[in-house]
């Protein structure tokens, strides 16, 4: 079975000239902040009883590691030297008979150590508490905004009269195109067809200027819609709208208009003075033409 594929060919063998440095193997090892941490952790690996160490054993363990960093060239700081010598100076310490009268007042040349190693894990803990809480530059942390409430005002593009005459240029013309011949055209008021084209329209939605006309109304009929919406526009009863210039103009009512208005409706188209109404009732009791209409 080949241990290694080199450049797509199984090695079975170790070549005869293979050249392998001395450091060619990293060991990476626990990095530890100082003597007693690397001691506390040879303590809490094994689950040992901190307050009742045993000093021997650990002691030959903490050697074999030094000596382990020295075969690795790393740099001993003097610190771990010292604990060593302290480890070994607990250990003769322990090593040595004590006489029966000095059992109960000698203190236990471990005490210190174990005093250290508490205080030191006390410490620890507390950093890594800290360590935990979210830091400025090291955590990421996801914004959140309470959304503001605005009111959003429309504003309708600007529409020159010369785009509204062009598109009714485009109506007058498919209006003749589909204009039926007529021998008596029918009676149109300019009055009549504001009421028509506000009943048609809505504040709500937007209705296309073309299909307020009909054709087959001829070009007397959409010059009488088209008139009427000029009074409306001037009434300010409707509103146009246009995305860009030369395009489709668009049309709907004012947002103050309530109801279709159409008996309070005047136009000077259909009458020249104030008394349109009366001037309409005398022209339809007489047989003089009707001058509110437009023929």
């Amino acid at each position: 079975m080949p241990f290694a594929v080199v450049d797509g060919e199984a090695v079975t063998e170790l070549p005869q000239d293979l050249y392998i440095p001395p450091y060619a193997l990293e060991v990476f090892l626990e990095a530890f902040e100082g003597p007693l941490d690397l001691l506390l952790y040879l303590i809490r690996r094994q689950n040992l009883d901190i307050l009742d160490i045993p000093i021997t054993e650990i002691t030959m363990q903490y050697v074999e590691y030094i000596d382990l960093m020295e075969e690795l060239q790393l740099d001993l700081v003097g610190e771990y030297l010292l604990m060593a010598a302290m480890l070994a100076e607990i250990k003769s310490r322990m090593l040595l008979p004590r006489a029966e009268s000095d059992e109960d007042d000698e203190t236990d040349p471990r005490a210190e150590l174990v005093r250290r190693l508490l205080e030191y894990e006390r410490y620890k803990n507390a950093a890594d508490d800290i360590s935990e809480l979210p830091r400025m530059e090291r955590d990421t942390f996801q914004a959140s905004a309470e959304p503001m409430e605005r009111t959003v005002v429309e504003q309708l593009p600007d529409l020159q009269l010369n785009e509204l005459l062009v598109a009714f240029k485009d109506v007058l013309m498919r209006a003749e195109m589909l204009a039926n011949h007529h021998i008596q055209a029918e009676a149109l008021s300019v009055r009549q067809r504001m009421s028509e084209v506000l009943e048609r329209i809505r504040a709500t939605e937007f209705t296309a200027f073309g299909d307020l006309f009909e054709p087959a109304e001829g070009r007397m009929g959409v010059t009488v819609t088209f008139l009427s919406l000029l009074e409306l526009l001037r009434e300010g009863l409707i509103e146009l709208a246009q995305g860009d210039p030369y395009t489709t103009i668009h049309v709907r009512a004012a947002s103050n208009v309530k109801a279709v208005p159409g008996a309070g409706f005047t136009s000077e188209f259909d009458a020249g003075d104030e008394g349109a109404e009366l001037a309409h009732d005398e022209d339809e009791n007489t047989d003089r033409p009707d001058t509110s209409r437009i023929h």
